[in-house]
C-alpha cells in the first residue's frame, strides 16, 4: 500500500438532490464511516461530489475499506488514489510511482484528466497531453493509445491537491440507506425476498425483517439460513433485526377449518397482518415481498389483491415485472444465492395445497377464514416474536 493512498467515493443520485443533498450528504458519509469504521481509523469528508476517505496511520487495512465503500449506497463508483501537488512534474512522478506495476502489465495507455478547480492554469487536454507525454518516456515499452488503451491514467486537479489514480469500479449505486424511510421486508429463505430487500435498501429504505418459523415442520437450519441471508444483506443495508415470529399454531388451525385450495392464500393474509403489527410498532412506513407477478399460484393479479386487502400500509414489490433468471443473476450479484439454494424448508413450502386457487375472490377468502379467531392468532404470533439483532461482524460498533 502506498502510505498516501486514499479513496476517491464518487457520488451518484444523491447529486441531483437540490436542496436536500446536503441531508443526504451527510446520511452517507456517516455510513460510511459505520461501514469502515472496523478497518482502522479514517477522515470521512465531502468536496465537489466526491466522498474522500483518508486513512490516518499506517494501520488501516485499505483493501478491507475499500470493498465496505463498494457495498455503501449511494456511492457509484470507489478509486484508489494518490494525492500530490498541482504540477505536472509531480503528477507524472506520482503516476511512475504509484502506477508502476500497472505499466509492466500494459501494452498501451492514455490519460485523461479532469479540472473541479477551474483556476488551474492547464485545460483538462492540456494537462493530458503534457502527463501523457512525460509518461511515454518514462516508459518507452508501453504506447500511447487515446482510442482503446490497455490503462487509463486519471488524473483529477481538486480543491487542494491533484490526484492520480488508475480505473474506479461500479459502487452499489442507490441511496444512502436511511434517506427512504423504514419499511419491514418479509424474508424467506427463498431466492427472491433476499433480493426485493437489497432492491428496497438500495433506494435508501431502512429495512427490518420478518420471518415466519413452524417448528417442529421447519429445522433450526432453515432459521440459520435465512440468519445467515440476513447477514450477508447487512454488507450493504447495516445492521438489522429479525422479527422471528411462531407460525406453527396458525397454520394447523388453518389446516384444521380451511378449504385446502385457500391455505396459502389464508396463509399469506396472516403473514401480511403480523407484518403490518411489526410495522406499525418499529414506525414502518411500508411493507416488502419478494412476489413477481405469475410466477406461482399465489401471485397471480387475483392472488396479490387478496393477500393485500387486509393491510393499509403500501405494500413494495421490487420484483413483480422480473422472471426468474433475472432474480437468479441479482442474486449471484450480491451473494445470496449459494445459501438461498440450500436445501432447508421453509413454512410455505411445508403447507403448500396440491390444487391451489389461482382465480380466488376476495370474499369467499374472506368466508372461509371467518371460522378462525384471527384476532387471537395473530396476537398469539407477536407475543412469540424472539427478534435477533444480525450484524455484519461481532464488532459491537458496526
Amino acid at each position: 500500500m502506498n502510505n498516501n493512498e486514499i479513496l476517491l467515493l464518487k457520488l451518484g443520485e444523491v447529486v441531483l438532490k437540490g436542496l436536500n443533498r446536503k441531508a443526504f450528504e451527510d446520511k452517507l458519509m456517516n455510513n460510511v464511516r459505520r461501514r469502515i469504521r472496523r478497518f482502522g481509523d479514517f477522515r470521512v469528508l465531502v468536496r465537489q461530489s466526491t466522498i474522500y476517505v483518508e486513512p490516518q496511520g499506517d494501520a488501516c487495512d485499505m483493501e478491507g475499506a475499500f470493498a465496505a465503500c463498494c457495498q455503501v449506497f449511494g456511492v457509484a463508483a470507489v478509486a484508489r488514489a494518490v494525492p500530490c501537488e498541482k504540477t505536472v512534474e509531480a503528477i507524472v512522478d506520482t503516476a511512475v510511482a504509484y502506477l508502476s506495476d500497472a505499466f509492466a502489465a500494459a501494452r498501451s495507455f492514455k490519460v485523461e484528466s479532469k479540472r473541479a478547480d477551474k483556476l488551474f492554469p492547464m485545460t483538462s487536454i492540456q494537462l493530458s497531453q503534457a502527463v501523457g507525454g512525460e509518461l511515454a518516456e518514462r516508459f518507452p515499452h508501453v504506447s500511447v493509445d487515446v482510442h482503446h488503451p490497455d490503462l487509463t491514467v486519471y488524473v483529477e486537479i481538486r480543491e487542494k491537491y491533484a490526484y492520480v489514480h488508475a480505473p474506479s469500479v461500479p459502487g452499489a449505486g442507490g441511496l444512502p440507506v436511511g434517506m427512504g424511510g423504514t419499511a419491514v421486508s418479509l424474508l424467506s429463505g427463498g431466492l427472491d425476498s433476499p433480493v426485493s430487500s437489497w432492491m428496497m435498501a438500495r433506494r435508501g429504505v431502512q429495512l427490518e425483517m420478518v420471518h415466519f418459523v413452524s417448528p417442529p415442520y421447519t429445522s433450526q437450519q432453515a432459521l440459520d439460513k435465512v440468519l445467515e441471508l440476513a447477514r450477508l444483506l447487512t454488507a450493504y443495508c447495516g445492521r438489522m433485526v429479525v422479527h422471528v415470529i411462531p407460525f406453527t399454531k396458525i397454520q394447523e388451525e388453518i389446516r384444521k377449518n380451511c378449504p385446502e385450495e385457500y391455505f396459502t392464500l389464508i396463509m399469506r393474509r396472516f403473514m401480511m397482518r403480523i407484518s403490518e403489527a411489526v410495522a406499525r410498532r418499529a414506525g414502518a412506513g411500508a411493507l416488502v415481498t419478494g412476489e413477481s407477478l405469475g410466477q406461482v399460484a399465489s401471485q397471480t393479479m387475483l392472488a396479490l389483491g387478496t393477500t393485500e386487502d387486509v393491510t393499509t400500509l403500501p405494500v413494495l414489490r421490487p420484483l413483480i415485472g422480473m422472471d426468474k433468471v433475472e432474480i437468479i443473476r441479482m442474486a449471484r450479484q450480491i451473494g445470496t444465492y449459494d445459501t438461498s439454494i440450500l436445501p432447508y424448508e421453509d413454512c410455505c413450502t411445508v403447507f403448500t395445497p396440491r390444487h391451489p386457487c389461482t382465480r380466488p375472490k376476495v370474499e369467499d377468502v374472506r368466508e372461509a377464514e371467518a371460522v378462525l379467531d384471527v384476532d387471537a392468532l395473530v396476537e398469539e404470533a407477536l407475543a412469540g416474536d424472539k427478534w435477533v439483532r444480525v450484524k455484519p461482524t461481532d464488532d459491537p460498533r458496526i
